[in-house]
């Protein structure tokens, strides 16, 4: 459906399962038909206009909850248990409760699993073969390093997605900041040339920095290119003497480990603070040369 919404300019409606893929998702998950209408026209669906209406004047008319929403809806079911099933509904002149009986047996039970929203989002895939969302990181079948690849997640699910034909490559639980879900088919079994070229510029640092480096790799493998390019990047702050020196340190305790290399070069290897020749509590050279010839002119001469 197109809605011209002025100007002669027409914008697809959100509500038309042929445009948008997430609302007909919806629809096929509860197993339902839409009936769409016509944009900001509520004379097309007066039943469900005139029923919010019914609601608002006649049992919220006037109540406000302030605890939370169980005590609203607790009142609301008393409610509709008491007045508005026993009523007699002004258009077919019925029972509602009689009604809603006859059309119980048709209706459908609700899936067991809720409708799932997700947030949507591009991810480059890392040199470790994953994508990054919300400092987590998840697998990605090999063949993708470098590609931009779209990504669905809520609460519970992470689902990464085809490029170009947006079939589902990978669906991961979520897990928390900093934490890795890998599936074991997505390890390559060959070390990755973009990896090989950063463990040949940890080298050329340095010795240690080389070993260090290659530690990290005997140990996670390609998923280890992210904590060498983080250790790499602490040359330009740091410099290759005090990089080689962290590192070194880290071998020697037998803690290979980016997060070691961080926090000794953030704590134990910060450059020298340069003394400041200007302050407030240092007063010009002038004041105390003018104050030396003051007290010098005041002595008696002998």
């Amino acid at each position: 459906m197109l809605d011209n919404l002025g100007e002669g300019v027409l914008k697809p409606d959100i509500y038309d399962p042929a445009i948008n893929p997430l609302y007909r998702d919806l629809l096929q998950n509860y197993g339902v038909v839409a009936m769409p209408c016509r944009v900001r026209d509520p004379d097309r669906k007066g039943k469900v206009e005139s029923g919010v209406g019914h609601a608002q004047k006649t049992p919220l008319k006037g109540i406000r909850f302030d605890r939370d929403l169980a005590e609203a809806q607790s009142y609301l079911d008393h409610w509709e248990e008491r007045w508005a099933d026993t009523r007699i509904h002004g258009t077919t002149k019925r029972l509602v409760a009689a009604m809603f009986a006859e059309e119980k047996p048709t209706l459908r039970p609700l899936p067991l699993e809720p409708f799932r929203f997700y947030q949507y989002g591009a991810r480059r895939v890392h040199l470790d073969g994953c994508v990054e969302v919300e400092a987590a990181y998840y697998s990605v079948p090999p063949g993708h390093i470098g590609c931009e690849v779209p990504v669905q997640w809520n609460d519970l699910y992470v689902r990464i997605l085809h490029p170009r034909t947006g079939q589902l490559l990978r669906e991961h639980l979520r897990q928390q900041r900093g934490r890795r879900r890998i599936v074991e088919a997505d390890r390559s079994p060959h070390t990755a040339p973009s990896v090989l070229r950063l463990l040949a510029r940890a080298l050329k640092v340095g010795e240690r920095t080389g070993a260090l480096c290659a530690a990290l790799h005997a140990q996670q493998g390609d998923l280890a290119a992210r904590h060498i390019q983080g250790t790499l990047s602490f040359l330009p702050k740091y410099g290759a003497a005090r990089l080689e020196q962290a590192c070194a340190t880290a071998l020697d305790l037998q803690v290979p480990e980016y997060r070691f290399v961080r926090r000794y070069l953030e704590r134990e290897a910060q450059p020298p603070v340069s003394l400041r020749q200007v302050d407030p509590l240092i007063r010009q050279l002038t004041l105390y040369r003018d104050l030396i010839a003051i007290r010098t002119q005041e002595e008696p001469s002998e």
